[in-house]
């Protein structure tokens, strides 16, 4: 029998995410031109209307109809099924509320469960890769960030019922907190989350791993010429470099590398300031 096991025991991963659209076709047109993600058209007896699901190397998106820049779910794979219960056990008993799983890709084990802002956060094991083995960029999906109109209860579940770890906190001059990082593997953060005056997602990110990696990027958007809106630059918390460009619906989407590994080190406390954001010059402040 399983034992209850937190999200960073289970060694949890972003593994896929489904971003809603008012117009999938274009957005999963725009992921296989630009984020080198083969789409196809995805038909399944749990789907209905035009869903894309869209594949490269250890990335994948699926895409709903709904509405512009909404979140359908992120979707965090375990190891293996014991890791998967043990998470499940461990949700229940610090009360959080299991909903069935919204995935086509993850088999009937997985589960649900949505966080103080309705952000659907899904568990499952993988009944494939994260993506197709190809010579695509390297950016395997890494992170997904939300904004929260209060980010207290927002920390408190994803450490205390999801049992992420909290890597770092930004706080304004009076106190308030107004960016927390938790992970659920060794890299700093797997989820963030901004203080903003309306909830709902902030962004996602793709690893690159190295510096140069991003040139690559940034040589293949320049030929497709598609804009780097932020960047390059490099954050404080998690220490990574990053370029951001922004999808025909307005969502934005890092490439990031190099981001810290955290092995065991105390909490860290940021100063809200441009340069916390990015230790380089110019940030995007979300208040």
């Amino acid at each position: 029998m399983s034992a209850p096991m937190s999200a960073v025991a289970a060694a949890a991963y972003l593994h896929h995410m489904e971003l809603q659209s008012a117009n999938p076709a274009r957005l999963a047109e725009f992921y296989d031109r630009v984020m080198q993600m083969k789409a196809e058209k995805l038909k399944a007896e749990k789907l209905e209307g035009d869903r894309f699901i869209c594949r490269g190397a250890d990335r994948t998106m699926l895409i709903g109809k709904g509405r512009d820049k909404a979140l359908g779910f992120a979707a965090f794979a375990c190891r293996d099924a014991e890791a998967l219960e043990g998470v499940r056990l461990y949700v229940e008993r610090a009360g959080g509320k299991i909903e069935k799983s919204p995935s086509p890709l993850f088999d009937d084990r997985a589960f649900a469960v949505r966080d103080p802002e309705g952000n659907a956060i899904v568990f499952g094991l993988a009944k494939t890769p994260a993506g197709a083995a190809s010579r695509d960029i390297r950016g395997p999906l890494q992170h997904i960030t939300f904004g929260s109109t209060d980010l207290v209860p927002m920390e408190k579940f994803y450490v205390s019922v999801l049992g992420m770890a909290l890597s770092d906190r930004v706080k304004d001059d009076k106190g308030r907190m107004t960016t927390c990082f938790v992970r659920s593997t060794h890299e700093h953060h797997t989820v963030g989350m901004f203080l903003k005056p309306e909830a709902g997602l902030d962004h996602h990110s793709y690893e690159a791993g190295e510096w140069t990696t991003i040139r690559d990027w940034g040589d293949h958007l320049g030929a497709l010429h598609e804009p780097i809106v932020w960047g390059p630059g490099r954050h404080g918390p998690g220490n990574n470099l990053f370029i951001f460009i922004k999808d025909p619906d307005g969502n934005m989407i890092e490439i990031s590398a190099e981001i810290e590994y955290v092995r065991d080190r105390p909490v860290m406390e940021w100063k809200h300031e441009p340069y916390t954001l990015n230790s380089w010059g110019p940030a995007i402040m979300r208040i």
